[in-house]
């Protein structure tokens, strides 16, 4: 069903409610008959919990529609034929979701590749060929713009079809340095999709929340680094949740990286190590065009037992809690959005440390992932071989000690 603009400015004045989320506004849509008959009904509502619950105002709603515009972003519905259908299947599916971009690119089978901001050299270089592979395949990677392997696999992808997924509102691009490559997505056929409203800056449980959109758009989500509490492994449990298939890619089991990804295969996701691997599973479902519904693909409890995420109010009984997500984790997007603009910026000798794993790596691969030159990795290398912290292999290869 195609929205009016009326009727799609009483959606988004609807989602814009606080306690108002995926699942209350499907359920007050379905009471009511439509968003407009729910808000005018929100005021009884609200007044029998004690807490009056005031929509935005519609020149509110009409101001973020026109902030989108200049964006040449637009709203679409869930019950609109430009809705990804893929997504559209999900039980927790954004009612409004703002796409810049080429539209299209949302309608193509696609698969979601997912890992470690702090990522290995060796997983970086992995997860590029994995991207570019799929892509020449057929199948459009999804991701969520963070650092390391999110953007990674976008850029391999570039030119095959990719799709980044944001925390924040559309104008505010996360992490900001990222504003070039969300750039070359949209100058290369791929788009942008947010759910949250225009000037939302993303904060810690915005990140899961945007997690189960990169899930809900593919086929299968592939985690390449992730450490055991790894925001990444959230993708993971939603893709469960979402009835789709979970890959992982392992790792030295001396390399904290992989703590996640390995537990993973042990606990049921598929071993991946080359792209085939991805394409022989996927294969089945790209020919049928079987976009899974909500149930799980893997029967395993302890993956896919999530929170809610959402400040949801249940108006036919009590407010449903909302966990926050877990900010221990280092690595954690949640984590860095809590503490960003307090870390120094880091030196070229931690950013190779960081970049090192116990698998081996060339050193032409680590200048390309650290952005240093051949001449200043070699320099470091040499100390750090001094030090004892690598070890030499053929070809030039070095990896870390542990």
């Amino acid at each position: 069903m195609q929205l009016t603009d009326n009727q799609r400015i009483d959606w988004l004045r609807l989602i814009r409610c606080e306690g108002i989320g995926p699942r209350t506004f499907r359920g007050l849509v379905n009471r009511f008959g439509g968003a407009g008959p729910a808000l005018a009904a929100l005021p009884d509502l609200t007044r029998a919990r004690g807490k009056r619950v005031q929509p935005p105002s519609r020149a509110a709603a009409e101001a973020e529609i026109a902030a989108a515009a200049k964006l040449k972003a637009r709203f679409v519905a869930l019950s609109e034929v430009d809705y990804p259908k893929a997504l559209q299947a999900t039980e927790t599916a954004p009612p409004l979701i703002v796409i810049r971009g080429e539209a299209m690119v949302l309608h193509r089978p696609a698969v979601a590749i997912v890992g470690s901001r702090n990522a290995s050299a060796a997983g970086l270089a992995f997860t590029e060929r994995l991207a570019r592979g799929l892509g020449e395949a057929g199948l459009v990677v999804v991701s969520g713009l963070a650092r390391g392997i999110d953007a990674r696999a976008h850029k391999a992808a570039l030119g095959t079809g990719t799709v980044a997924v944001l925390a924040g509102g559309q104008d505010r691009i996360y992490p900001a340095n990222h504003a070039a490559l969300v750039a070359e997505i949209l100058d290369r056929g791929g788009a942008v999709v947010a759910e949250m409203p225009m000037g939302w800056e993303p904060r810690g449980r915005d990140f899961p929340r945007r997690n189960r959109i990169i899930s809900g758009l593919s086929l299968g989500s592939v985690v390449v680094e992730a450490a055991r509490r790894s925001g990444s492994l959230i993708t993971a449990r939603f893709a469960l949740e979402q009835g789709r298939e979970v890959f992982a890619v392992p790792g030295s089991p001396l390399d904290p990286r992989a703590e996640g990804t390995n537990d993973l295969i042990r606990q049921g996701a598929t071993l991946v190590a080359e792209v085939d691997h991805v394409l022989a599973v996927l294969a089945p479902l790209v020919a049928e065009a079987d976009i899974a519904g909500p149930g799980l693909a893997l029967d395993r409890p302890d993956l896919a037992d999530q929170p809610i995420f959402w400040d949801e109010t249940d108006f036919d009984g009590s407010p449903l809690p909302v966990p926050a997500p877990s900010l221990d984790d280092p690595d954690s997007e949640a984590a860095e959005a809590e503490r960003s603009g307090s870390a120094e910026p880091e030196s070229g000798r931690s950013r190779l440390i960081a970049a090192l794993s116990p698998t081996p790596i060339g050193t032409d691969e680590l200048a390309r992932s650290t952005g240093l030159s051949i001449r200043a990795v070699q320099t470091t290398l040499l100390e750090l071989e001094l030090d004892g912290r690598i070890e030499r292999h053929g070809n030039g290869a070095v990896s870390l000690m542990t």
